[in-house]
């Protein structure tokens, strides 16, 4: 059993959200949570011993919340912590922004 699993989140993101084209920000905090060791409970999917998932969340935009799986803990985690492209998937709606005010991504 993995011993960072304790259901705390490891790391936080903050950056600011908005409707395409509007001025109204919102916080958006995007959390991981510790890998944890996949059980035959937990998936509906075959694996191998060893296989770990992560639990991403983003609390503001709940639709983007997701679990990541990888061969082991190590490889879950480092795919966990690539939010870049679940923010990209949403840029036909949303305008993101660092705390202060600049863009998340380059125009």
């Amino acid at each position: 059993m993995s011993k960072i699993n304790n259901g705390n989140s490891i790391a936080i993101r903050e950056v600011l959200f908005c409707l395409k084209g509007g001025k109204n920000l919102s916080k958006l905090i995007v959390r991981i949570r510790g890998p944890y060791l996949v059980d035959k409970e937990s998936v509906n999917f075959r694996f191998d011993e060893g296989t770990a998932g992560c639990k991403l969340e983003f609390e503001g935009l709940s639709e983007l919340n997701t679990e990541v799986f990888g061969v082991d803990e190590l490889h879950a985690l480092s795919l966990a912590v690539d939010i870049d492209p679940y923010l990209k998937s949403m840029t036909s709606k949303y305008d993101f922004y660092w705390a202060d005010g600049e863009p998340y991504f380059d125009a």
